[in-house]
């Protein structure tokens, strides 16, 4: 059994991501335990729970419930039911605080058992409470000492970006020379459209960070800030042409069950394990799961 590590903000993390993912990987008799900043429980984004919040009707009494785009963008029932059932394991209402995950993990440096075997980072877009998590020092340097150690890392849609932040001991990014996957550019676009017409009054409601004057379109999107930090351009790795089941990984409408892998898109470099959206959590899960295991 290893013991995985799963920082979360303390906000607005994507249900889904983490809620599949601690699922799959305790039913394969993993254990997982928490980091939040402060060592209180964490909340999803709770948009993205219930999908409420995401049609233009939304603010009208009586219509608040009545579901158009929020069924598309938000949480499966699988995973609603996934994310209930974490939220009242030990080890989320008492997490730890990430400072004293840090701490624990550069102990275990030194130490012939470590105290976490592998880190999941699963993702989450709502600058409200992600950008913490997104852009915390400490768990940049967390994440940098285990690629150092080449014990297993996954991460999931802008769960990447704190990877590609981390550095290594030459100041790149931990993720250059690797291949790695994360929320597409058109996959965020999308959802942001969709978001700025049911959620008209939030219009920047899914991009967490937004383009300055001069920048093109797409400059601040996940894909591109991650493959600004890999060695070449061509290791983000999106689902190519001639896949298996192109549109059901490409379309946005199916996501992967825990035996049905073919709407999944996961890159797996060595150690690393990678996944574009909520989609991929259970392929994810157990790709890593295998990681693990070896």
């Amino acid at each position: 059994m290893a013991h995985v590590l799963m920082p979360l903000p303390s906000l607005d993390f994507d249900p889904t991501e983490a809620a599949v993912s601690w699922r799959v990987l305790s039913r394969l008799g993993h254990r997982v335990s928490f980091a939040t900043p402060d060592g209180q429980p964490a909340a999803a984004d709770p948009i993205m729970l219930s999908g409420r919040g995401l049609d233009p009707w939304s603010r009208v009494p009586g219509f608040g419930r009545l579901e158009g785009f929020g069924l598309i963008l938000r949480a499966n029932a699988e995973a609603r039911a996934a994310y209930a059932q974490m939220a009242q394991a030990a080890p989320f209402v008492a997490p730890l605080s990430w400072q004293q995950a840090h701490a624990q993990a550069q102990a275990q440096s030194h130490a012939q058992s470590p105290t976490f075997d592998g880190i999941l980072l699963p993702g989450g877009h709502r600058a409200r409470g992600m950008r913490a998590y997104l852009q915390s020092e400490l768990l940049q340097a967390l994440v940098a000492g285990f690629f150092a150690a080449d014990r297993p890392v996954a991460a999931i849609c802008h769960g990447v970006l704190v990877a590609a932040r981390s550095r290594d001991a030459a100041g790149r990014s931990v993720l250059y020379g690797r291949r790695t996957t994360a929320l597409t550019w058109r996959q965020e676009r999308t959802a942001d459209r969709l978001a700025r017409i049911g959620r008209f009054w939030d219009p920047h409601y899914y991009r967490t960070y937004l383009e300055a004057p001069g920048q093109p379109p797409g400059y601040m999107s996940v894909q591109q800030e991650v493959t600004r930090a890999l060695q070449r351009p061509e290791h983000f790795i999106d689902v190519p042409a001639d896949a298996p089941h192109h549109l059901r990984k490409t379309l946005g409408l199916a996501r992967d069950t825990v035996d049905d892998e073919r709407p999944a898109w996961v890159v797996c470099d060595g150690c690393y394990v990678s996944a574009r959206w909520p989609g991929d959590a259970h392929t994810f899960a157990k790709t890593f799961a295998r990681l693990l295991s070896r």
